[in-house]
């Protein structure tokens, strides 16, 4: 049976439930992914584990074993900047193509107060379910790393 687990800064994860977060998503994003110290921040930054904004993380198991994840940061902005970034969405690999992308993004969607934002590479598959959900690209982003 599949459950949604939500955290945030009420029901914040366990050590052992954050380590499986970051595993997993490390292990699912693949390519598209980023250093365990950094998805450990966003999820940190969802509930508030330091100076943040908040947001949340979902989990998506069935039978106890982690099916998806996803983690929304709030930006503290509005209007001119989204309310909120998805920065990571994975699908277990073995169970991609089953409509759980799909649930985690109406999920996610659901529980967001004011838009959201995400930030895709065009050669990414992902990029199709965010189309199908409603996301756009009205920009081209730049960046200047310093």
């Amino acid at each position: 049976m599949q459950e949604f687990k939500v955290f945030d800064t009420i029901n914040k994860p366990t050590l052992s439930e954050k380590t499986e977060l970051v595993n997993f998503l490390f292990n699912n994003l693949e390519q598209y992914g980023d250093p365990k110290k950094e998805i450990q921040k966003a999820i940190d930054f969802s509930i508030k584990e330091i100076s943040s904004f908040g947001g949340f993380t979902i989990r998506l198991s069935d039978e106890g074993e982690i099916k998806g994840v996803v983690v929304i940061n709030q930006t503290g902005m509005g209007g001119y900047i989204p309310e909120n970034i998805l920065v990571y969405l994975a699908v277990h690999k073995n169970h991609r193509g089953e409509g759980l992308g799909k649930k985690l993004m109406q999920k996610a969607i659901n529980l967001t107060n004011g838009d959201i934002a995400l930030h895709v590479e065009a050669n990414n598959p992902a990029r199709f379910l965010y189309e199908k959900m409603g996301f756009t690209n009205p920009y081209l982003e730049m960046r200047l790393k310093k």
